[in-house]
């Protein structure tokens, strides 16, 4: 498989030099300059793809193409948002680009409550805590019958976290899970914009009515607009899992398990219509045997992200170390190699080691703890060629 790394444009702190000095072979990367819903233009993405071969590596994924809400939620502008996406796509294949991840999230893409939880070793990486999401749930947002979906004795623990949590700490958690871990990436919510809770409490409200069918419809609608385009140039859509692979602020998730998948496989039935295959987001549901789901999938998977999560009581997360954790990768990359073998893969959210919490890098995403995920991964990667020889 092909060793990736997702690199944030030109503005990214990590540079392409220090990269191919690592053994990265190819870039994932995207215009982040681009707001949402607005057309890539040819010469943008050739310019981004010469200054990436200019380093001696190539573009080999796009992530991400971002899906437009009103695409996701039906507006009226849906067409011409798909108009415009239509032209973006065009716009790639000509350019030679053929892997695009995506995701169809509603409002918010990725969630966790730390983004700097402290390990005994020294190390610091993403955590996911349910009370402490369920304190943003139903206290900060104030979100209409949020309470209805949570156990009475996460309430109670609610309730005792209200009598202590400080203005700052709140401050933080609404920093966290809807600002940091969304800004950077087209999200809807950036830095600097001014009372995110009710913006984010107006982009949830555009959902109340919209369930699981009806989102799922809105998908198919999406994929079959694309896909002649798709024909057309060769290119594989590769939409992600949903980050926790459960249901959340009362949105609908439709990427979650193996029936979710295989609906959407089998909705539009096209070889390009296919799965970035994340062992990271499928292991947090403990619905997901991320092994044979790779089984099952791995014909339709363009695109592999390469993490591991570990399931804690009372339904907290943590990313485990890359060789541990439901994720399985070792098997992973067994079965990959052997049926699937030329797929770019990417290590993912990789602690922050060796001086990286200092530098600024986006949340999850560390030049040495990636390093060292890379180089586990790509150890893994040499012995499975070694045995099959």
């Amino acid at each position: 498989m092909e060793k990736t790394w997702r690199w944030f444009g030109k503005k990214d702190k990590i540079r392409l030099s220090m990269l191919r000095e690592i053994g990265v072979e190819g870039i994932v990367s995207a215009l982040h300059d681009v707001p949402n819903g607005e057309i890539w233009t040819e010469e943008a993405i050739l310019d981004l793809k010469k200054y990436i071969e200019d380093s001696g590596l190539r573009w080999s994924v796009v992530e991400s193409l971002p899906v437009s809400e009103g695409i996701k939620n039906n507006a009226p502008n849906r067409d011409k948002l798909i108009d415009n996406y239509i032209v973006s796509l065009e716009n790639l294949g000509k350019s030679g680009l053929k892997t695009i991840c995506y995701n169809f999230m509603p409002v918010i893409d990725w969630i966790r409550t730390d983004l700097e939880y402290k390990l005994e070793d020294g190390t610091s990486t993403l955590f996911f805590d349910k009370i402490k999401f369920a304190y943003f749930d139903i206290i900060i947002l104030n979100r209409k019958d949020a309470d209805k979906e949570y156990s009475n004795i996460e309430l109670e623990k609610v309730y005792e976290l209200d009598k202590t949590i400080t203005a700052a700490e709140k401050e933080q958690l609404i920093d966290t899970i809807i600002v940091k871990t969304q800004g950077f990436i087209n999200g809807n919510i950036k830095a600097g914009d001014l009372n995110p809770v009710a913006k984010f409490n107006t982009l949830l409200a555009v959902y109340d009515k919209i369930d699981k069918n009806e989102l799922r419809e809105n998908l198919r609608y999406f994929l079959n607009r694309i896909m002649p385009v798709c024909e057309q140039y060769g290119i594989n859509m590769c939409i992600h899992p949903d980050d926790p692979p459960f249901q959340m602020l009362g949105l609908p998730r439709i990427v979650t398990n193996e029936e979710d998948i295989q609906w959407i496989l089998d909705a539009v039935d096209n070889p390009h219509n296919g799965l970035t295959f994340c062992a990271g987001s499928l292991s947090t549901g403990m619905q997901n045997n991320v092994p044979d789901l790779a089984r099952k999938f791995a014909s339709r998977t363009h695109f592999l992200h390469l993490r591991s999560t570990e399931t804690l009581e009372g339904g907290n997360f943590i990313e485990a170390p890359h060789l541990e954790g439901r994720g399985h990768l070792i098997e992973l990359v067994n079965l990959f190699e052997t049926v699937n073998p030329k797929l770019p893969m990417r290590v993912d959210h990789g602690r922050m080691m060796l001086g990286d919490q200092d530098k600024g890098y986006n949340p999850g995403y560390s030049f040495h703890g990636r390093m060292y995920a890379l180089a586990q991964i790509d150890g893994v990667i040499a012995t499975v060629k070694h045995l099959k020889k």
